[in-house]
């Protein structure tokens, strides 16, 4: 996010303002990469990886609907801040109330976490097509490369969110690699923000460097959902072995 400008003019209570929202901004970013870390590196279901979730949750929920709300009234409006803003937050607040609410479980909220994920495609699509047709190929100085992830990410959740439905929820394996791909590709969505979109806060030697995190993320997805898909399999083919008949007498 760009940093917030306001007239010289104003009233001091607006540079104030101005000024928490940005730092809010930039704390709740801060602590949900340190807290998300966190929880990838304590024992899954542990009570200090609930803790450092919770704590990721929280701040990535602020600093994603500052992200998406701030966005469009910036000097140089960023349409793309708002998309990543609007998807990062639902990609939390769907993956938290997946292991919060009882396992095959829907309600209405379920059918607005659809409408959600179909909005976020619909609008990329749009920008993307905005951005195709600019003569620099960019939007707000984001490629169509960027639109085009959104419009994957949001595809993969809407399809998800219409199978939870059709299916009047989730559980088991599912309902644990629901919640692991939308935190994981949320944190890789924030990092990308810091990483790849604000290189210059890094020092020059490491600024060639800043996709690595990004990999790192990826694998560490791609890891947990095969440890999860295996362990299915395993459960899955030891409840197909017959149990042993004892000897008769």
């Amino acid at each position: 996010m760009s940093v917030l400008e306001v007239p010289p003019d104003s009233h001091p209570l607006v540079h104030v303002a101005a000024a928490v929202v940005l730092y809010l901004h930039i704390g709740a970013g801060t602590v949900g990469l340190l807290a998300g870390a966190a929880a990838f590196a304590f024992r899954k279901g542990s009570r200090r990886h609930r803790l450092a979730g919770n704590v990721f949750v929280v701040a990535m929920l602020v600093m994603s609907a500052i992200g998406a709300t701030v966005a469009p009234f910036l000097p140089t409006p960023e349409r793309a801040s708002v998309i990543a803003g609007v998807l990062t937050f639902y990609l939390v607040l769907s993956s938290w109330t997946t292991v919060r609410r009882k396992p095959g479980q829907i309600g209405a909220f379920d059918y607005s976490l659809l409408l959600t994920s179909l909005a976020v495609v619909g609008t990329s699509a749009y920008l993307m097509n905005l951005a195709a047709q600019s003569q620099t190929g960019k939007l707000d100085g984001q490629p169509v490369a960027a639109f085009v992830m959104f419009i994957l990410i949001g595809s993969l959740a809407a399809v998800g969110d219409l199978r939870l439905i059709l299916k009047r929820g989730v559980s088991g394996a599912m309902r644990l690699a629901r919640h692991l791909w939308r935190m994981t590709v949320a944190y890789f969505i924030a990092a990308n923000a810091l990483f790849l979109g604000q290189p210059q806060v890094f020092p020059k030697a490491l600024q060639g460097w800043l996709f690595l995190p990004a990999l790192l993320i990826l694998g560490l997805l791609l890891y947990w959902l095969g440890h999860v898909g295996y362990g299915a399999l395993r459960r899955r083919g030891r409840a197909r072995v017959p149990a042993a008949t004892p000897p008769r007498a």
